[in-house]
């Protein structure tokens, strides 16, 4: 039987790479659902050539051009906000959740309650989210699984292992394209240097997270979220290579890791193929890569947004909704060359130590109303704060 799936935001990097994916074993899946925001073309393309059964592009002025490219087609086409679930009427065994930012948390919650397996690549919707989506999980019995390569390694690592089996888990960073760069000449970094990252192919808003190590703070954030593990055994570990994605500690004296290379596809080929899948080409051992790998610790100086983790668990449930929000501004702005590199840390340190603060940052986010009002406030503060 096919493997019914729907894959939200099927025009970004983590959809397209699903795709091929299933293009390497088309027999075996059904596409019920791709969605797309603005990338009308490619959302048709993708459709076309997969004979997907329902498409969704969101922005309504792009609504007419899909509808009439699928004129005598079966598929079917719809736009705006409306809900998946009024789309897709029987259970989907899969969806992937990659939509952008914040967006994407009502589209997750509405996929938990028609799916058997979400796997998530949006760090925002489980940052921002996760008190609604765990309440979503346990009632419509579904199952959560990380896309990312980190959170993938460490399911996979600790899936027979509860918190009094582990001693450690670490998080591995590249270190990013300013890793060697000395930090006095950090304050005249340009946008065009900040999204050149030396491993991964990704957008230019993830490259610059990469570049300042945010990404990595909110990678630990997710992880606290996703898996029952105390928050203090999580460690961030600069890895230049970027073959090693995770690392546990056991308190049996073992330490394990996985290692593949930077391909999104590995991850994803196994969530939805399961681990004895073959769709993936099979690569050598590179003997001089394993020779060559190294770790390092961090530099808080030269990367401070490390220093932030610690304020994401204890200045109240909110925070991590304010900090994603004001780094999302505050990464635009940088990308428009509006503020300094530098910038991007010292401002959400300001707005953490602001007098208006702790009355979003208190409030339990128990619903997408309140994530909202804390997620509005924290964009207009950082454009205040900013912009004169």
């Amino acid at each position: 039987m096919k493997k019914k799936i729907a894959i939200l935001g099927s025009t970004g990097s983590i959809g397209k790479s699903t795709l091929e994916v299933i293009k390497k074993d088309k027999k075996n899946f059904d596409i019920i659902l791709l969605t797309a925001n603005n990338s009308y073309k490619k959302l048709i393309q993708q459709a076309k050539e997969f004979k997907a059964k329902n498409v969704l592009i969101r922005n309504k002025k792009f609504y007419i051009k899909v509808k009439n490219s699928f004129r005598n087609s079966k598929t079917k086409v719809f736009s705006g906000d409306v809900s998946i679930k009024k789309i897709v009427s029987k259970k989907l065994d899969y969806t992937i959740s990659a939509v952008v930012g914040l967006a994407g948390l009502q589209p997750t919650i509405d996929a938990i309650k028609i799916s058997k397996i979400v796997a998530i690549a949006n760090k925002e919707t489980i940052i921002c989210g996760w008190q609604i989506l765990s309440k979503a999980l346990k009632k419509y019995k579904t199952k959560v699984v990380p896309v990312d390569s980190e959170h993938f390694s460490i399911m996979e690592l600790t899936k027979e292992n509860s918190n009094n089996d582990i001693s450690e888990i670490i998080i591995t960073a590249s270190g990013g394209p300013f890793l060697k760069t000395p930090i006095k000449n950090l304050k005249k970094i340009k946008p065009k240097q900040a999204i050149k990252h030396p491993n991964w192919k990704m957008g230019k808003k993830i490259s610059v997270d990469s570049a300042n190590m945010m990404n990595k703070v909110f990678e630990v954030v997710e992880a606290s979220k996703l898996f029952n593990f105390d928050k203090s055994k999580y460690k961030i570990m600069i890895h230049p290579q970027s073959y090693v994605h995770s690392i546990i500690r056991f308190k049996n004296g073992l330490i394990k890791m996985i290692l593949y290379r930077t391909d999104m596809k590995i991850p994803i080929s196994n969530i939805i193929n399961g681990s004895k899948n073959n769709t993936i080409k099979e690569s050598n051992i590179n003997i001089k890569n394993l020779n060559n790998l190294n770790f390092q610790k961090i530099n808080t100086k030269k990367f401070p947004s490390i220093k932030l983790l610690h304020k994401f668990f204890t200045l109240g449930p909110s925070t991590p909704i304010i900090i994603n929000a004001a780094n999302e501004v505050l990464v635009d702005l940088f990308l428009k060359g509006k503020i300094e590199f530098l910038d991007i840390v010292k401002v959400i340190n300001k707005i953490l130590r602001g007098k208006d603060f702790k009355k979003y940052a208190r409030r339990k986010p128990s619903s997408i109303k309140v994530i909202k009002m804390a997620d509005n406030w924290a964009r207009l503060k950082t454009i205040n704060m900013c912009v004169i």
